[in-house]
């Protein structure tokens, strides 16, 4: 039986948000759900919140989720990147003797996250020769039509080729749904994670929404209300 762990990085001082991961969001602090979501799933021997900030982890524990050390401060700053964080949890762990097969990285903002989806992720990697699975979705609107504003306020296609194009006729395109991302930790790869070692597990557009702002929280809230009066959530 393999052995999973689910990471959950959580660190505090979010500017833009003031303690973005565990304020309420719908009567829970946010990370609850990518916590409980992980615990539903089944799929984990354990599940780890990696912080600095000891409001998170009081909350993260409450949650069922366990919090076994404390983040270095040279990995919670602004400039941290997530994959040095989970090299660091997955040392930790195995400094105490705790070896995995997989690792799944779940972010603490994704309250739509659904178990099927981690699910889904680890049935496919677990059964290919991929090293990486992870949430995506499709792009709303055809990026070879997209334009950029140049400096002096006009409009500058990245395409322009693509002007009198159909959208229909395009090409479609998809984009990292910010959610999950799991890994075989019995393998590597030089590729990066949008390349040919990954399968993307493709998440409907109304389940993913980014929280980096109030406004992304307004939206997030609003679009969490409607699934569950819907009952899809």
């Amino acid at each position: 039986m393999a052995k999973c762990v689910a990471i959950i990085p959580a660190r505090g001082g979010s500017k833009r948000i003031l303690e973005k991961n565990i304020k309420y969001f719908h009567g829970k602090p946010l990370i609850t759900y990518s916590i409980e979501t992980a615990l539903q799933s089944g799929l984990f021997n354990k599940v780890v919140v990696s912080t600095d900030d000891e409001k998170i982890a009081e909350v993260a524990r409450r949650c069922g989720a366990e919090v076994p050390f404390v983040r270095p401060k040279a990995l919670s700053d602004d400039f941290s990147g997530t994959a040095e964080v989970i090299a660091h949890a997955l040392a930790w762990l195995k400094e105490q003797g705790e070896v995995y097969d997989f690792a799944c990285t779940i972010y603490a903002t994704a309250p739509l996250l659904q178990p099927q989806y981690l699910m889904e992720g680890f049935d496919k990697l677990k059964c290919s020769d991929a090293v990486h699975a992870f949430s995506a979705t499709s792009m709303p609107f055809p990026i070879q039509r997209t334009f950029k504003i140049d400096e002096h306020g006009r409009c500058k296609m990245f395409f322009p080729e693509y002007y009198s194009a159909r959208s229909q006729d395009l090409e479609e395109a998809y984009q990292d749904a910010g959610q999950f991302y799991w890994q075989d930790l019995s393998k590597s790869s030089s590729e990066p994670l949008f390349g040919k070692d990954s399968i993307p597990i493709l998440l409907p557009r109304h389940l993913v929404q980014d929280i980096d702002t109030l406004e992304d929280w307004k939206h997030a809230e609003v679009m969490y209300k409607v699934l569950e009066e819907m009952g899809e959530i």
